[in-house]
């Protein structure tokens, strides 16, 4: 129990220092943003600050925090280090600069603002990555609860049948503005995910307090009970609620929202500190449920044999009415139903706003917007009910943190071609660098990439890191300011 509250502090205590260190560095200022700018009514809408920062939370959390979480608390408390300065250090850092990052450039989606610091051909691989990855986004996001309602509806009421009504609710989302939707409905889910935490975190200390297990020396080398080395498999496993590269598509909706560049941190930053807090609640609820006055090692064996027998939803459901009962069932079925359906509505959305600013379509007129999201849904349904979805799945852990590797460095480009100092460049940088060793390794390790032993992976994982990093330090401190942006397209 004091190690989850520690934890829990840290990660208040970083907001409300590291982040304003962030800001100050960002250096904001009260230029007009684009929702005051020329708002249009569709995706310029300028909101307060409170419903961006519940839309924003709802959007990159959904279920992530959850199941990540639950799946990452298979290491053990181990993980809880990774909630806390993933989130402090990685997270916050990148969901800030790719929403103000994006805010300084006219709302552009986030593949748009990669072209702008790190050459052509990275825009164009961009371009195709964020698009790919959000519509995978959004087909899990629909096959998934069509299934679940099926199991709860008559039988009449079968998975095609919800997965034909999420698909329809998908279009009349990604097409209609904004704030008629999503600012209105989210807030409310975003509440709920938040009480959902919550009462799992009171019920947690309240009834197995004296189960919590506690950080330690023997903890942090205990095995994975499936044999999954920690690293990088945990850095990767765990992305929302701790740093995760489907923020960064996220963030550039908001950033065609707010109204003022003040707004910044508490949105995208406290945001994101929000989602480890919810992270950490479950994290520490998937390991003190299943030990029952046993052993750490029972428990991450009790955890890893129920997520494999039932899936993380059914942990899920099985914590919240073991701990809640009724009240907490329901909670459960918002959370695993409605939050990937809202999570993946934004998907397409952010699928649509890239290949509009990839195309330059406007979208301020309702046939262009129809041009876009008609197609982009029915690709996702082809793939949803043709392709083996639960498969290309598996890709997107790592594509997810790629994306954060990537997004990382464009920050740290940003800020020194702006005349940041280097020291300042590299409160992105140093994160930039660390997400590199993580991604090349998972990709040598995983079995679904390479599946090279570790023996080959770990080196060659730091040795790219390294590579990576050196070319920075050359880049800013040897070539110079005017050049850095160039680094990329050569």
């Amino acid at each position: 129990m004091v190690t989850f509250f520690i934890c829990l502090i840290l990660l208040i205590v970083g907001f409300f220092t590291y982040s304003k260190l962030v800001e100050k560095i960002f250096r904001i200022d009260d230029r007009p943003t684009p929702a005051v700018a020329h708002p249009d009514g569709v995706d310029y809408v300028p909101m307060k600050t409170w419903r961006i920062f519940l839309v924003q939370l709802l959007n990159i959390a959904g279920l992530g925090p959850i199941y990540g979480a639950l799946s990452g608390a298979c290491w053990g408390p181990s993980v809880y280090l990774w909630i806390v300065f993933g989130t402090i250090l990685g997270g916050g850092v990148h969901d800030f600069l790719s929403g103000m990052m994006s805010e300084r450039n006219d709302g552009k989606s986030i593949s748009e603002v990669v072209g702008l610091y790190m050459g052509k051909v990275i825009a164009f691989i961009m371009r195709v990555f964020s698009v790919v990855l959000l519509v995978m986004v959004g087909v899990n996001f629909s096959v998934g609860p069509a299934g679940l309602l099926a199991e709860l509806t008559p039988d009449w009421m079968g998975t095609m049948f919800w997965l034909v009504v999420i698909m329809i609710y998908y279009l009349i989302a990604t097409f209609l503005p904004i704030d008629k939707i999503i600012g209105k409905l989210y807030p409310v889910f975003g509440i709920c995910l938040i009480i959902m935490a919550l009462g799992i975190g009171g019920g947690i200390l309240t009834q197995m307090g004296g189960d919590m297990p506690e950080l330690s020396i023997a903890s942090l080398t205990t095995a994975h009970p499936g044999g999954l080395p920690k690293w990088a498999m945990m850095f990767v496993t765990v992305a929302c609620g701790a740093i995760s590269g489907f923020h960064a598509t996220q963030s550039p909706m908001m950033a065609r929202c707010i109204t003022t560049e003040k707004q910044g941190r508490t949105i995208f930053y406290g945001a994101m500190v929000a989602e480890g807090i919810i992270a950490l609640i479950w994290a520490a609820a998937g390991v003190t449920y299943y030990t029952n006055h046993g052993s750490l090692l029972d428990g991450m064996t009790g955890l890893t044999n129920a997520i494999a027998a039932g899936g993380a939803g059914d942990v899920v459901l099985q914590i919240s009415t073991g701990l809640l009962g009724t009240v907490g069932g329901i909670l459960a079925m918002i959370g695993v139903i409605a939050c990937p359906i809202t999570s993946g509505d934004t998907a397409y959305r952010a699928a649509r706003l890239t290949i509009a600013d990839w195309f330059h379509i406007d979208q301020s007129k309702v046939g262009p917007r129809a041009a876009l999201s008609v197609p982009l849904l029915g690709v996702g349904a082809v793939i949803a009910l043709a392709l083996p979805w639960d498969v290309l799945w598996r890709y997107f852990s790592w594509a997810n943190q790629t994306l954060a590797m990537i997004v990382l460095w464009t920050g740290a480009v940003f800020l020194h071609r702006y005349g940041y100092p280097p020291k300042a460049c590299f409160i992105a940088a140093l994160p930039a660098t660390f997400m590199s060793a993580v991604s090349v390794t998972y990709f040598i390790q995983a079995p679904e990439c390479l599946n090279l032993s570790t023996s080959i992976a770990y080196p060659v994982g730091i040795v790219v890191a390294a590579v990576f990093l050196g070319i920075f330090i050359w880049r800013t401190l040897i070539v110079g300011k005017d050049d850095v942006s160039t680094v990329a397209a050569h």
